[in-house]
């Protein structure tokens, strides 16, 4: 595995139980959400001990397991070195993609779950949903599902069910931070 994660002809590598796995280029999509995803952490976090990441670094969990997430957020920084994060993050978040969705919904969210992630976020593109998973007695909960509804289905609810429908959510890391929905998905084409 290449310990400095260069890019070679546009992938990069992961280690997935012990197995290298090249990682195709992200989609626009993708990189999209990832980066209004880490553009809202990199802005609450300015000036507080906690250091958000985008995609490129990696993240050393086992001898058989070192993940590249889309976003983390690190609050102790002895777990960062040059070449990476060495532990736990406080916050993972992966966004899916067809390549990806398998591992990142098995085996990785194993592996987030059994090294201690506090907080896992999996995000869908296609769905424009994020799943909120939650570390409880050591094992993830899935918290809440938080959905961007198409047009169609809106037309077809009452202006109650409209209402009711939950357009942001708090990072449980941090009561104050709210996340908006329409910041992650709103201009998504």
């Amino acid at each position: 595995m290449n310990s400095n994660l260069a890019y070679q002809e546009n992938f990069r590598e992961e280690l997935i139980g012990g197995k290298v796995v090249m990682m195709a280029p992200a989609s626009a999509g993708h990189t999209y959400i990832a980066d209004g995803i880490l553009s809202i952490f990199r802005h609450y976090l300015r000036g507080k001990p906690c250091i958000p990441f985008g995609d490129g670094l990696l993240v050393h969990l086992t001898d058989k397991d070192k993940f590249v997430p889309d976003v983390m957020v690190v609050c102790d920084r002895s777990k960062i070195k040059p070449d990476g994060v060495y532990g736990a993050p406080d916050l993972v978040v992966e966004v899916l993609s067809p390549s990806t969705a398998k591992n990142d919904r098995t085996h990785k969210k194993d592996v987030y779950e059994a090294c201690g992630v506090p907080e896992y976020w999996i995000v869908s593109p296609a769905d424009k949903s994020i799943e909120v998973y939650l570390l409880e007695n050591g094992t993830y909960i899935l918290h809440d599902v938080y959905t961007v509804h198409p047009d169609w289905i809106l037309k077809q609810m009452t202006d109650e069910e409209k209402a009711a429908l939950v357009t942001e959510f708090k990072c449980h890391l941090y009561d104050d931070l709210v996340i908006r929905l329409d910041d992650i998905f709103g201009d998504l084409f």
